[in-house]
């Protein structure tokens, strides 16, 4: 009796520690958690890219030349340097490399040679207010960015195929695989949940005289007329003027006509960008202003640089002769819109604040969330603040604070960091 206590006491004393050995079960991942996982790790068996190569989130999940300057030769965004198979019609390198130019096969693969277009990489923050639409989703520049049914969810299939491929044959199964069901809603979900979740009421109360000028013009039906399509600069139009329910909606503006396009100037082949559909019909979705500022260059194409050329677009000859500018210029035989050079440095101050109160919401959230990762995206939010904001000469007192939250995240004083985070807001509105 005695020695079968004792095999039993040893017996489970080697249970229990076998069990102290074994590692405790990860928790389970949220669906958003599974599709950042899939975004940034998941090359779906095809060239080595995933959908962070392009849509970076250390570059706001966009992707401008000056972060290009900094990836090394071998990052998976350069395949067309290094593999054979892609070295032509899958990606121009120069244009990549100078202007963060993509190669989109939009209009099909039929003629690589010539039925092509040359686009940006557009953020994915705030797609949780932007892709819907009266007429259906609007993803990608031309808002049908997307096959089959055009959705947010069916873009990542588009987007493997486009840029996944090992060769130019894109034969599924061989040069990639699809994406499954259940991969496609945790990917949606994950860039759903990517910045902004709900749009801005305006007018803010804003600290600043020049942005608070800004937002007047941007808001003023006659004048900037900028409410009219990015209604709360945001990236859907003005229920009162286009009904309820609108949503984000397509307007030829006439970039595809401006000259001296930078692309254009290298001498490389640049084709005109038709647009939404097939053929298209010159409309692109209308984007976003509340991140704007730290998310350039601009346009579909990259060929603005800066936040104020951007605003100043809207008053040249490319704009006000395109269907857009001759619909806001009514049937009066005017100019859709005409701002002198100070009404465009004040909307483009407005569009600055704004984006630097996106990056303080945005560093105070990710702050109280707690965690490395999180404490090294807070300090980039509080980055971006300090850029868009001194890049302009705009609130020296606000970028001190944000000066001194950046240098108490470095330290991991999370406390004190939120304290001159909320300080900086002070600066550029007031509280309600």
């Amino acid at each position: 009796m005695r020695l079968l206590q004792a095999a039993t006491v040893a017996g489970l004393a080697a249970s229990l520690a076998a069990l102290a050995a074994c590692p405790p079960p990860e928790p389970e991942l949220t669906q958003v958690e599974r599709g950042r996982n899939l975004f940034f790790k998941e090359t779906f068996a095809g060239n080595g890219r995933t959908c962070g190569t392009c849509h970076r989130a250390e570059d706001n999940f966009g992707l401008s030349p000056a972060f290009i300057a900094t990836l090394p030769p071998t990052d998976p965004l350069f395949i067309a340097e290094t593999s054979p198979a892609l070295a032509k019609n899958f990606e121009n390198p120069r244009l990549m490399r100078q202007f963060g130019l993509i190669l989109e096969n939009q209009d099909g693969f039929g003629n690589l040679d010539s039925t092509f277009n040359m686009r940006g990489v557009p953020h994915t923050l705030g797609l949780a207010t932007s892709v819907a639409s009266r007429d259906g989703p609007r993803t990608g520049w031309s808002g049908d960015g997307a096959p089959g049914d055009g959705s947010l969810r069916s873009f990542s299939t588009g987007a493997v195929i486009q840029h996944f491929t090992k060769t130019l044959n894109r034969v599924p199964g061989v040069d990639f695989r699809l994406p499954t069901s259940q991969e496609l809603d945790a990917m949606e979900a994950f860039m759903r949940s990517t910045g902004r979740q709900e749009d801005l009421t305006l007018p803010l109360p804003l600290q600043g005289a020049k942005a608070a000028r800004g937002q007047l013009i941007f808001l003023d039906n006659k004048l900037g007329k900028c409410n009219n399509c990015h209604f709360n600069a945001g990236a859907n139009a003005n229920p009162a003027i286009f009904g309820a329910g609108v949503g984000n909606r397509n307007f030829n503006t006439g970039v595809a006509n401006l000259p001296d396009k930078p692309a254009k100037l290298t001498g490389e082949l640049v084709p005109t960008d038709d647009g939404f559909g097939v053929p298209g019909n010159g409309e692109f979705n209308t984007p976003p202003l509340v991140e704007a500022a730290d998310t350039p260059p601009f346009f579909h194409d990259n060929s603005v640089a800066t936040i104020e050329g951007a605003v100043a677009f809207y008053n040249g000859d490319a704009f006000n002769n395109s269907p857009s500018g001759r619909l806001l210029a009514g049937t009066g035989g005017g100019r859709g819109i005409t701002l002198d050079a100070t009404q465009v440095e004040a909307i483009a101050a407005f569009l600055r604040v704004i984006n630097a109160l996106e990056n303080i919401r945005s560093g105070l959230t990710l702050l109280e969330q707690g965690g490395k990762g999180n404490l090294r995206l807070a300090g980039e939010e509080t980055d971006d603040a300090i850029l868009v904001l001194a890049g302009a000469g705009l609130h020296p007192e606000a970028v001190a604070h944000l000066r001194q939250a950046r240098d108490l995240i470095n330290r991991s004083a999370i406390e004190r960091a939120t304290q001159a985070l909320t300080d900086a807001r002070a600066q550029l509105v007031a509280s309600r």
